[in-house]
């Protein structure tokens, strides 16, 4: 089969329709947010505050989930989160979810970029020509409630859409950035209090205390691709103490079950969390040193996330399934697989895959994912 020009080629994280049905209909981002939080009682944050960046925040559900936890646990500490995301659309669903955010934790300051895994935790493009394009935006937020801080937020919107751009890499077929972008958002009452901790362009330190890096690279890629592209890089960026967690699908579920009663033998998951780390440790070379790469056992790295559906929609008494748990079902099995759209437009003109459906449904009871988890820790210095 001859294989489509890089700029055409499947880009599962820009499928809206796909990827907002996966987040509404399934528990993933619930799940993944509580096994992050657990790292929490295992990072040792310092002054001036608790640093974490965030490996892509999408629609911003995990990070307002994380960030409601170390509230929780660091209650009276200053935040620096940084956040990675090129999607435009994904950052106005997390803008939104920020005013409560700030209302309940005055004392952070929230960065949002567009830059590539290398770059963005220093917030620096490594090219001159990309460093002499940057827009750096900082707003502090006025006014005292949630209400206030949403409506200054909205504000934003002109701003975003003329700068948060993308287009498609004729190399890769990677979405990159026309212009690199750095928002930096903390409230005006609290400037005083973040003058040490509201980054200065041009001097950032990364030294961050947590890295979230779920579901960062595509399933397909080469396990040495993931560790170079975005693993050791993310892991590089680690305060002395600091911690990296990683998160994937890894199959062996009623979803991959779907996806081979249709396609026999498909395995999209090219590679596990032991030949990333292998391959992280080879790209770090001798830096690896400093670093622990912990790819647990399998009970401690694997959890399930389900799909939602109503009770008793299928059990074995059920007579039909009803029809958006089924579209749903197919659409979050074809996603988690990152299958492309032209198989899927392909495999949808009967009605096979959906008999497919039905039955690996009744058979599980419902519809379940497993994500595997690893952990590189960075060592404390003497």
């Amino acid at each position: 089969m001859k294989e489509a020009a890089p700029e055409k080629s499947f880009r599962f994280y820009d499928n809206r329709q796909k990827y907002l049905m996966f987040v509404n209909t399934c528990s993933e981002k619930r799940v993944v947010s509580e096994r992050i939080a657990l790292e929490l009682d295992q990072i040792h944050p310092r002054p001036p505050a608790v640093r974490v960046f965030d490996a892509g925040v999408g629609d911003g559900t995990v990070l307002a989930r994380v960030l409601r936890s170390m509230h929780q646990r660091y209650e009276h500490l200053p935040y620096y989160v940084v956040g990675k995301e090129i999607s435009l659309e994904d950052i106005r669903l997390t803008l939104e979810k920020l005013p409560d955010r700030f209302h309940e934790h005055p004392s952070m300051v929230i960065v949002l970029t567009n830059l590539y895994y290398h770059e963005a935790p220093y917030l620096s493009p490594s090219s001159a020509l990309a460093t002499s394009r940057l827009v750096w935006h900082e707003v502090a937020l006025s006014g005292r409630t949630a209400a206030d801080y949403e409506r200054q937020i909205n504000d934003l919107e002109p701003f975003l859409a003329q700068h948060w751009k993308a287009s498609v890499s004729k190399k890769s077929g990677n979405p990159v950035y026309e212009r690199p972008v750095v928002l930096v958002l903390y409230l005006q009452s609290c400037q005083f209090l973040l003058n040490q901790v509201i980054p200065r362009q041009g001097a950032i330190t990364a030294d961050y205390d947590l890295v979230i890096a779920s579901q960062p690279y595509r399933a397909r890629a080469s396990a040495e691709f993931k560790a170079r592209k975005v693993v050791a890089p993310l892991a590089l960026a680690l305060a002395p103490g600091g911690r990296l967690v990683g998160i994937h699908s890894c199959g062996n579920d009623p979803g991959l079950e779907i996806i081979q009663s249709v396609w026999p033998g498909e395995q999209p998951f090219a590679n596990d969390r032991r030949d990333i780390l292998r391959e992280t440790k080879v790209a770090m070379g001798h830096e690896a040193r400093q670093y622990n790469f912990n790819a647990l056992s399998d009970k401690q790295s694997r959890f399930k996330y389900v799909m939602y559906t109503l009770p008793n929609e299928i059990d074995a008494d059920a007579t039909s399934i009803g029809t958006s748990t089924m579209f749903a079902a197919w659409n979050n099995a074809s996603y988690v697989a990152q299958i492309e759209d032209e198989r899927l437009a392909q495999a949808m003109t009967d009605d096979r895959y959906l008999a497919c459906t039905r039955e690996i449904l009744r058979k599980h009871n419902g519809l379940w994912f497993w994500d595997e988890t690893y952990v590189i820790s960075r060592n404390h210095k003497p």
